[in-house]
């Protein structure tokens, strides 16, 4: 049923817009593109609303999509909530048997159901799932070291239960893509030693990406992407650019582990991946179907 309020003038601006957006979608049709949904967008609703209605876009429109989740800001409130002290080491949450089976209950709970439904009201067909499903993600304990400043001595950083992923079993996120389904995967795994495991969520999307050949993996963020000496967005950068900016302290803070884990995605087999600002909304619409685009593009 057509749209009577709608002007010729509006129609047709619609029109052309879904006809700019025709070649992205040729371009990804079949293709395999991961999302790692995090940051400010997802306390936000309107923004989770926009995130879920761009994700059954790209459903709709032949994509693969793939949704990994963090949630680190809702596992320190319910830690606090249940009078579990957390404390933080290089950046990394320490994890014992209290904290991680909290972080369990968050992630692959109450964070990833919300994702699930919020997807689902948009039209689409959500699935929600942790890295122990089906097998599909072995954990081995993370392994940190850092130099003692009294004896110059390097010392084992012990982080708990912080794992990082080893293998990754597509065959259960293929089986899901190839019916529509989307996954929705929280960073919680198993370890050989039947222990469960806390991943950074970065860490995890990018581990998803490789083993799935994605042709973009898209990290959205609390930032516009990475900027130069002068504040400006760089709209796409070579591996050998962003390792040099991270050298001479052009990227800096916490943009430094972020491109670090867009080159290990990288070199894990991902053919781009891109830093974008999950505030902007609809921002993987425009990353993805504009030639505009949303952030930073790193590329082999």
């Amino acid at each position: 049923m057509s749209d009577s309020s709608a002007s010729p003038a509006s129609a047709h601006f619609r029109a052309e817009t879904i006809a700019t957006a025709l070649p992205y979608m040729l371009r990804y049709d079949d293709k395999m593109i991961v999302v790692k949904f995090g940051g400010s967008a997802m306390g936000d609703p309107a923004l989770a609303k926009s995130f879920a209605e761009d994700i059954t876009l790209l459903t709709v429109s032949g994509i693969n999509a793939v949704v990994v989740h963090g949630g680190g800001p809702q596992i320190g409130q319910m830690l606090a909530r249940l009078n579990i002290k957390s404390e933080f080491r290089d950046g990394l949450r320490v994890t014992d048997k209290a904290t991680v089976e909290v972080v369990e209950m968050v992630l692959a709970g109450s964070i990833n159901k919300d994702i699930v439904s919020t997807i689902n009201a948009a039209g689409g067909r959500a699935v929600g799932l942790c890295g122990k499903d089906g097998r599909m993600v072995l954990a081995e304990p993370l392994k940190r070291t850092t130099i003692d400043p009294d004896s110059n001595i390097e010392k084992i950083v012990d982080l708990g239960f912080v794992g990082e992923p080893v293998e990754v079993r597509r065959d259960v996120l293929d089986v899901l893509v190839h019916q529509e389904i989307i996954p929705v995967i929280a960073p919680v795994a198993s370890g050989a030693d039947g222990e469960t495991y806390n991943i950074n969520a970065d860490t995890f999307a990018g581990a998803i990406a490789g083993a799935l050949g994605a042709t973009r993996l898209l990290f959205l963020t609390d930032v516009d992407g990475v900027l130069d000496e002068n504040g400006n967005l760089i709209k796409e950068l070579s591996v050998a650019d962003a390792r040099r900016m991270m050298a001479t302290g052009v990227i800096s803070g916490g943009m430094v582990p972020k491109v670090q884990t867009c080159i290990d995605a990288l070199e894990r087999g991902v053919e781009g991946v891109v830093i974008l600002n999950g505030k902007t909304t609809h921002a993987v619409l425009l990353e993805i179907f504009t030639d505009v685009g949303a952030g930073t593009l790193i590329k082999r």
